[in-house]
């Protein structure tokens, strides 16, 4: 017979999501954490929400005053979820601007088709390197070399680069 207090116990030593927490400065649940703080730069208010995990907060903005034109109106349920969204997004534009800054593209018209043209840039902390490399229509990587993580990308460069037959470029 199994005893319900031991499996309780159990699932509770396994689950190690953080308590729910619903106050009037600080309200944590689903991945994230709302803490309204006073605001050093003037007298007013700002709310942090930093995500479960994290020690720095991914989103610091200005916080409503309460009724009183003292303290912080206290946080609530609608607030919250507004808060998770916006820093959600935040979030998100952060990690697409990162992939966009790694990861360019170009397409260049040839005689039977277009040719897609890459650059991956490896961000490795002692030798930072970039991928070029071609594919056709179909998905067949026609080339591929490694290149200096600041190579300079654009269209002509991609255009030459694939009308000269994709010799090996310099290292610069």
């Amino acid at each position: 017979m199994i005893d319900p207090a031991a499996e309780q116990a159990n699932e509770s030593a396994i689950d190690d999501t953080p308590p729910r927490i619903q106050e009037d400065r600080l309200w944590a649940d689903k991945g994230w954490t709302a803490k309204v703080l006073k605001n050093e730069d003037d007298e007013g208010w700002a709310v942090a929400m930093t995500p479960d995990g994290e020690s720095e907060p991914a989103l610091v903005g200005p916080w409503t005053m309460g009724r009183d034109k003292k303290n912080p109106k206290p946080l609530d349920a609608n607030a919250f979820a507004t808060l998770v969204k916006t820093a959600s997004e935040v979030i998100m534009r952060h990690e697409q601007q990162a992939h966009a800054a790694l990861h360019k593209s170009t397409k260049v018209a040839v005689r039977n088709g277009r040719v897609k043209v890459l650059l991956d840039i490896v961000p490795d902390e002692d030798e930072p390197y970039a991928e070029l490399s071609a594919v056709d229509d179909d998905g067949e990587e026609l080339a591929r070399q490694r290149v200096a993580a600041s190579f300079r990308f654009n269209h002509d460069v991609a255009s030459a680069w694939v009308a000269a037959g994709y010799p090996k470029l310099e290292q610069s």
